[in-house]
């Protein structure tokens, strides 16, 4: 039978397991808003970009490092900057986008003195309305922090790991408008 905990001792637990939950939430949330179509019913691309922002502390930085993603993405510093980069990402960039999920894989997270950080893999198939497709795989490393008792990102990077084309018109269907957030 493991020893008892002290009061301090499992308040340190409990701690780490919050900080470790909220680091998973706000991920999740980051992915799910990041999904093309958009998944919340008949939101707005303001609406969208708004949410994404509100994922992020003031002073966050997002960033792809590495090749591909480094000269993809760039590096954007403070709230406005990531919002101003995902309304160009999602407005005018990706216009022709018609999917993109996030398939985001089982990962690490810890809590650290700041809050929590974590690393996960992840696979997005990117489908354009010509058909043609993109399987697109990075790891991302993420810093969160808690601000007004809401877990948020501070420090997000990510880093291509490959890219590969996929067969053209290779579905069979694919979702228009996501209708289970209803």
């Amino acid at each position: 039978m493991p020893a008892e905990k002290t009061n301090e001792e499992l308040w340190k637990v409990i701690s780490e397991l919050v900080a470790e939950a909220g680091a998973r939430r706000v991920i999740a949330r980051y992915m799910f808003l990041c999904d093309v179509p958009y998944p919340v019913y008949e939101g707005t691309l303001d609406e969208r970009i708004a949410a994404i922002g509100d994922c992020f502390t003031e002073d966050a930085v997002w960033e792809g490092v590495g090749g591909a993603h480094a000269a993809s993405f760039g590096r954007m510093e403070g709230r406005e900057a990531i919002r101003a980069h995902m309304r160009r990402f999602y407005a005018e960039v990706n216009a022709t986008q018609n999917f993109n999920t996030h398939y985001v894989c089982l990962g690490q997270v810890w809590a650290t003195a700041e809050g929590a950080e974590g690393i996960w893999p992840q696979f997005q198939p990117w489908i354009y309305e010509n058909g043609t497709s993109l399987l697109r795989s990075s790891r991302v490393r993420v810093r969160f922090r808690e601000v007004g008792g809401e877990w948020k990102i501070s420090h997000y990077r990510t880093e291509n790991l490959f890219i590969a084309d996929l067969p053209d018109n290779w579905t069979k269907s694919q979702i228009e408008k996501v209708l289970l957030t209803q």
